[in-house]
């Protein structure tokens, strides 16, 4: 099904009339009505509200056109499995029992292996098939590429407390310090921000993961920080409800 067919579907399943959804995602009932004549497709942003109202992925809005497995234990993933930042946002990059609550749940390659051996091995599987299979498999997925350039997860632990505290040594007025830091796939934090010169860009590969967090301003308001960062750079931001009007506040290679 197309993207127009989909959102009409999931419009007419949910009794919410173009003026309802509209009002919902914050946009024009014409703007509605042009998704389902297919003249165009939802924004990002958009699609993230139109994700967390239906409760299905963006890959099943845009008709999936991913295959999308998990990049811990290689399953393959539908709206019924994949996971949910705490926020309630699918984390298309993972199935829900690889990744919960914002947080990893395997950091040991045998300890994921073997809960595999216990749910795969079959008449057809034997437990041994299992192994061989899954520690061929495992280690081209991303997240146990990041692990081995870290090599495991206690330099993991490590390297995170160290961008912890390059973050917080930048001293950035107003924000809290910084105590933890998640997993955020880059398509749900990548924003567009605009440059003096007047032009928009965005800092962040949509197909990436990234360390990262939002903390509330402390001199109350509205707006938060946003931070995300790899071995390459740290990204400080703020941004109104549900991502608007982003501020880039510093971009900083590492």
């Amino acid at each position: 099904m197309e993207t127009k067919d989909i959102i009409l579907e999931l419009r007419t399943k949910h009794n919410l009339s173009q003026d309802a959804l509209a009002e919902k995602v914050h946009v024009t009932r014409q703007a509605v009505s042009r998704w389902e004549n297919g003249d165009t497709i939802p924004n990002t942003e958009t699609l993230k509200l139109l994700s967390k109202l239906f409760d299905v992925s963006i890959n099943t809005l845009l008709g999936s056109p991913r295959q999308l497995i998990c990049q811990c234990c290689g399953m393959p993933l539908d709206d019924s499995n994949i996971s949910k930042e705490i926020d309630g946002l699918f984390n298309e990059e993972y199935c829900k029992w690889c990744y919960a609550d914002g947080e990893y749940m395997y950091h040991n390659m045998d300890d994921l292996i073997d809960i595999c051996i216990e749910h795969m091995t079959n008449d057809t599987f034997s437990s041994e098939q299992v192994r061989t299979y899954m520690r061929d498999l495992l280690p081209k997925l991303n997240y146990w590429k990041q692990y081995k350039n870290l090599d495991g997860a206690e330099k993991f632990e490590e390297f995170k407390k160290q961008l912890m505290d390059e973050i917080n040594a930048l001293h950035i007025e107003g924000m809290p310090k910084v105590e933890k830091l998640n997993a955020l796939v880059g398509g749900y934090i990548n924003l567009e921000y605009r440059l003096p010169n007047g032009k928009c860009v965005k800092f962040l590969d949509d197909e990436a993961t990234y360390l990262g967090n939002q903390l509330e301003c402390e001199f109350g308001g509205d707006r938060c920080f946003g931070i995300a960062a790899n071995m390459d750079f740290i990204l400080i931001c703020t941004y109104g409800a549900n991502g608007t009007d982003p501020e880039l506040v510093i971009y900083k290679k590492r």
